[in-house]
């Protein structure tokens, strides 16, 4: 006969996440390599040449103009509602929800915060680069050109480089490269660079951008992808924090500390001799305290009666006589209760007996 509980949906999808973290073998941090390096360099470069090329107002500059005068909106109207829609994909906020939600499930079936980390990490690096260009440079966009002919530079504005392109490249490049497998990797870095350049010409299609400003994003957003593997141990150092952290939380909330009982101004602790000392209770509020029930059975349990049980005076306090004392009854003691002692016997050694009606 089997006894196998039968889990409802609930207690499953629980279970798989009290689960300790792992990480599948087939899984390989991508490492800085000479190949990458290269790349690196030579997209810093690109992206150099651009800046200064822009600055000089070269002939990407009057290249810049000549797309703008000629309007591709306009040439090509019938094109304008779908792209409308199609450049929402090098948008940060529709975008970053939805890749962090497939990057969300992706931890939760491999067990670790890896994806999620390094998506966020990326974002960061996107913001604090690609930002601080825009606003130091303050390039106006086509449709806030005051100069003909001029780079519009340092007027105000913040589109070079632009930010959907460079978005669009992080955003979508970074599932290639925390993909699992190799073909996996190769097919999704073809998916994001055909996307990343299709929301690039959307936006000079629609005149929101020079054409520098998508070489410049284009630029920015392989930089950043090529430069997460230095970030890998900052990575690693980040997850492996958030679990010690879960893991003393879990154990803080399993073990649970009892809350010392405030009685009065003095609180009776039992020392480890087996002796009742008086504390402040400023001094034990907050304290790990055993329950005075147990402390009191294991003072029975040591040989200790109550009529050994001498009170200490605490430091710094003036002494009172019996009659200024608080009367002090820790709780759980063995003393019953009873409102008045019944007669004793002439004899201190006899037993109490009650007295029988005639």
């Amino acid at each position: 006969m089997r006894t196998d509980q039968i889990l409802t949906r609930l207690e499953r999808v629980f279970a798989r996440l009290d689960r300790e973290p792992e990480r599948p073998a087939h899984l390989q941090t991508p490492q800085m390599s000479r190949h990458r390096v290269v790349l690196l360099g030579s997209t810093l470069a690109f992206y150099l040449a651009i800046v200064v090329a822009v600055l000089t107002t070269s002939w990407l500059v009057r290249l810049d103009w000549q797309i703008m005068f000629f309007r591709p909106y306009e040439q090509w109207p019938q094109l304008h509602a779908f792209l409308d829609y199609l450049v929402v994909l090098g948008q940060r906020g529709p975008t970053a929800v939805m890749v962090a939600a497939w990057l969300g499930w992706r931890s939760w079936r491999q067990h670790t915060l890896r994806p999620l980390i390094t998506l966020g990490v990326a974002l960061l690096l996107l913001n604090v680069t690609v930002g601080s260009v825009k606003l130091g440079l303050g390039r106006l966009g086509p449709h806030y050109a005051t100069e003909i002919g001029s780079a519009e530079l340092f007027a105000g504005g913040d589109i070079f480089p632009s930010g959907h392109t460079a978005n669009a490249v992080v955003t979508w490049g970074i599932l290639a490269y925390l993909a699992s497998t190799v073909v996996t990797r190769r097919v999704l870095s073809v998916v994001s660079a055909v996307v990343s350049l299709s929301v690039g010409a959307t936006t000079v299609y629609l005149g929101t951008h020079w054409v520098s400003d998508v070489l410049l994003g284009w630029s920015a957003g392989l930089l950043i992808l090529l430069a997460l593997p230095w970030f890998e141990p900052l990575i690693a150092r980040t997850e492996a924090y958030v679990f010690d952290l879960r893991e003393l939380l879990r154990r803080r909330a399993e073990t649970g500390r009892m809350p010392v009982p405030v009685v009065s101004a003095l609180t009776p602790l039992l020392s480890a001799g087996g002796k009742w000392q008086l504390k402040p209770v400023a001094e034990t509020v907050g304290e790990p305290v055993a329950a005075p029930a147990a402390a009191a059975s294991a003072g029975a349990a040591a040989g200790h009666s109550p009529a050994h049980r001498s009170a200490a005076h605490p430091a710094n306090r003036p002494h009172l006589i019996r009659s200024e004392r608080t009367p002090v009854t820790p709780v759980g003691s063995r003393r019953p209760a009873h409102p008045a002692h019944p007669e004793r016997a002439g004899t201190r050694g006899t037993a109490a007996r009650p007295v029988a009606g005639g």
